[in-house]
């Protein structure tokens, strides 16, 4: 038999998963995921996350690839390969913005991009709760509310946080 990944409640409403989550946490759950078919105000909130640090990062790796991008176009003209052409001087910075500025969009992209797939923990092709009876109604009418059970929370403790909460039904979800 799989190892269980948590307990899992169906609720028919926006409103009533918000409740639940408020509840739970409330209790001290604190490992604790929802489900549904369309944005809920607030949920985020009552599931305890915090802003995204990937503004941070794209910003970051833009710097990074803005400032490595002027500095090797400057390495390049002034310092390794000094050619006096015309009497330019062989640090013009205007003829080093375009690429300085190109490299800055492009590790700002990929920085975004690669972040965003590594904190959504993908590619991931199958999830524990893909299997839990009627997960399938999360895209259409029906909000879920998973406890992830393990050293911090019991089975049973789920259980009995959830029961008070009147959803339409519990099931366990294995791994």
């Amino acid at each position: 038999m799989a190892a269980l990944y948590g307990i899992m409640a169906e609720f028919r409403s926006a409103e009533a998963l918000l409740a639940a989550a408020r509840a739970v946490r409330a209790a001290g759950a604190r490992r604790v995921e929802a489900y549904s078919p369309m944005p809920v105000e607030g949920l985020a909130e009552e599931l305890g996350h915090k802003g995204s640090a990937m503004p941070r990062v794209t910003l970051l790796a833009g710097i990074a690839g803005g400032v490595g991008g002027y500095l090797m176009q400057w390495y390049a003209a002034a310092v390794a390969y000094p050619i006096n052409v015309g009497g330019r001087p062989l640090h013009s910075w205007p003829m080093f913005i375009p690429v300085a500025f190109e490299l800055t969009v492009l590790c700002a992209a990929l920085a975004a991009v690669i972040g965003m797939l590594a904190a959504n923990g993908l590619p991931r092709l199958n999830h524990p709760v893909f299997d839990a009876p009627d997960f399938d109604l999360a895209s259409r009418d029906r909000f879920f509310l998973c406890l992830r059970c393990g050293d911090e929370l019991a089975p049973e403790a789920a259980r009995r946080l959830l029961a008070p909460l009147a959803p339409v039904a519990v099931v366990e979800v294995r791994q």
